[in-house]
C-alpha cells in the first residue's frame, strides 16, 4: 500500500506545470547521472595510481635486486623522496638499506614476508616506518641461492590519496554548480520547447471565447507540435462544418415543419370563423393528411439523427441473414404501379431487415412519384455484391445535380411543389442507410428516366 506521505507527494507532483515537472525529472536524472559518474571516475583514478605506485615501486625492486645480482649495491641504496628499500636475508637481517629505512628491523614482520611471493605487494600502515598514510610495499628476490635475498621496497601513497581527495573536493564543489547550470538551461530550453504548446493553449482559449475564427497557429517547425496542431486545426476545422451542417438542418427542419402546422393552424382558423358552413369530414382529412406528412417528416428526422450518432449506426446494424427477394417482394406489393420479377435463387444480404426495407421503399416512393407509366424493380447478383435496381420513365436528374439530391432537405426546382409530397429528405435517408450497411448508391440514366442502384455486400 502507498502511505499517506508518498501519496500527499505525488499529488503534489501532479500539481505542478509541465514545465516544472520536466525540469524536476531532467534534475533528478543529472544528478543521480552525474553523482554516479563522479563515484566511477575517483574509484578509476584511485585504482589507477595505486597500479602506478605498485608499477613504480616493482620497478625499483627489480633494479636493487640487478645490483645485488651483479655485486655492486652500494649501501646507502639511492632512491627517490618517499621510498625506503631495504636487503633482507633468509634470517631476516637487514644488509642494505636506504637512506631514510631502518637498518635494524624490517619493513615487514617475519609472518608478512613468508606469506608474500615475491613480485606481489601489500599496503601497511605508514605510521610503522615513519612515512605519512598507507604505505604499499613489495618483495623482489635476489642473490645467489646459497645465499638468496629479498629486495623490499616500500612507496608511500599520501601523494595518491592527496589526489584523489582533492578531485573529491573538487567534484562536490563543481557537480551543484554544474547541476544549477544546466537546470537553468533546461528551464529555457524546455520554456521553449513549450511555448508552442502555450499558444496552441492560448489560441484554443480564444476560440472558446468566440475571440477569434477557429483555426489554431501552426509552428514553423516540422516536429509532433506542427503535426498536433495540424491535426486539431483539421478537427476543428471538421466540428465547424459539423456545426454549420448541424445549423443549417435545424433551420431547413424547422421550416419544414413550420408549413404543415401553418397549413393546419390556417385551415383551423378559417373553420372557426365559418363554423356553420365548414365541411367538417373534409377539414378533418386534411387535417390528417398534414399529420400523416408532419409525422413522416418528424420520423426522418429522427432517423437522420441518429444516423449522425456512429455508435447507434453501429448499433442498428444488425448481422442477420435478409433475403431481398423476399424483401423486395414485400415492399413491391405495396405499390401497384411497380413492376417486380422475383429471382429464381435466393439473393442474401447481411443487414438491418427494417432499414434495408425502409431502402427500398423510399426509392420506389421517389420513382412513382417522378414517374410517367411504369416503375420496374429488380435484384441481381454482381459478383461479391447483390444489386438493388429502382428504373422510372419520369424526367430523370441531370448529371451535375446527382450528388445534391442526396444532401438532406434538397429538391430539384420541378419537384419543389407542395403536392409533390417529398420532404427533401427520402435520399438522403437511403444513402446513410446502405453506408451503414457497407453498401453504395448511384444514379445514371434510364433513357428516358432515372436508374437507381444500391449494391450491398453479399452475405
Amino acid at each position: 500500500m502507498r502511505g499517506p506521505r508518498g501519496g500527499l507527494g505525488i499529488r503534489r507532483l501532479r500539481g505542478l506545470s509541465l514545465r516544472a515537472r520536466l525540469l524536476l525529472v531532467s534534475v533528478v536524472a543529472l544528478t543521480v547521472g552525474l553523482a554516479a559518474g563522479g563515484v566511477v571516475l575517483v574509484g578509476v583514478l584511485n585504482f589507477a595510481l595505486l597500479r602506478a605506485v605498485n608499477s613504480e615501486a616493482l620497478d625499483t625492486a627489480n633494479a636493487v635486486a640487478k645490483l645485488v645480482d651483479q655485486g655492486s649495491l652500494s649501501d646507502p641504496i639511492p632512491v627517490s623522496p618517499g621510498v625506503q628499500v631495504q636487503v633482507v636475508d633468509k634470517n631476516y637481517k637487514v644488509r642494505a638499506v636506504s637512506v631514510t629505512a631502518d637498518r635494524l628491523v624490517p619493513i615487514l614482520y617475519p609472518a608478512e614476508l613468508r606469506s608474500l611471493p615475491d613480485g606481489e605487494g601489500r599496503l601497511i600502515p605508514g605510521d610503522r616506518i615513519g612515512l605519512a598514510g598507507a604505505v604499499r610495499v613489495v618483495v623482489v628476490g635476489a642473490g645467489l641461492p646459497s645465499d638468496p635475498v629479498r629486495v623490499l621496497v616500500a612507496r608511500s601513497t599520501a601523494d595518491v590519496t592527496q589526489g584523489v581527495h582533492l578531485l573529491r573536493i573538487t567534484l562536490l564543489v563543481a557537480f551543484p554548480l554544474l547541476v544549477i547550470l544546466l537546470a537553468a538551461v533546461s528551464w529555457r530550453v524546455t520554456g521553449a520547447v513549450l511555448r508552442p504548446v502555450e499558444a496552441l493553449r492560448t489560441g484554443a482559449e480564444e476560440i472558446t471565447g468566440g475571440a477569434r475564427p477557429g483555426r489554431l497557429p501552426v509552428p514553423d517547425s516540422r516536429d509532433e507540435i506542427h503535426r498536433l496542431a495540424v491535426t486539431l486545426n483539421g478537427m476543428l476545422h471538421r466540428l465547424d462544418a459539423a456545426r454549420a451542417r448541424q445549423r443549417a438542418f435545424v433551420a431547413d427542419a424547422a421550416h419544414e415543419l413550420r408549413s404543415p402546422l401553418t397549413n393546419m393552424r390556417t385551415e383551423l382558423e378559417v373553420a372557426q370563423r365559418l363554423s356553420d358552413s365548414t365541411d367538417w369530414p373534409g377539414l378533418a382529412d386534411d387535417l390528417l393528411t398534414d399529420v400523416d406528412r408532419l409525422s413522416r417528416l418528424v420520423d426522418d428526422l429522427l432517423l437522420l439523427a441518429r444516423a449522425d450518432d456512429s455508435a447507434t449506426r453501429a448499433a442498428r446494424a444488425r448481422t442477420e441473414p435478409v433475403e431481398l427477394g423476399q424483401l423486395l417482394a414485400e415492399v413491391a406489393s405495396r405499390y401497384p404501379t411497380v413492376a417486380y420479377q422475383r429471382p429464381a435463387v435466393p439473393l442474401t444480404t447481411v443487414g438491418d431487415r427494417d432499414a434495408l426495407g425502409r431502402v427500398v421503399a423510399n426509392l420506389l416512393d421517389n420513382a412513382t412519384r417522378h414517374a410517367e407509366s411504369q416503375v420496374t424493380l429488380a435484384v441481381a447478383a454482381e459478383g461479391a455484391y447483390q444489386q438493388v435496381s429502382v428504373v422510372d420513365d419520369g424526367p430523370g436528374i441531370p448529371a451535375a445535380e446527382r450528388e445534391r439530391v442526396f444532401q438532406r432537405f434538397t429538391r430539384l426546382d420541378d419537384g419543389r411543389a407542395r403536392d409533390a409530397g417529398g420532404s427533401g429528405l427520402g435520399l438522403a435517408i437511403v444513402r446513410e442507410l446502405v453506408r451503414s450497411h457497407n453498401g453504395t448508391v448511384t444514379l445514371s440514366d434510364a433513357g428516358p428516366g432515372l436508374r437507381v442502384d444500391v449494391r450491398l455486400p453479399a452475405g
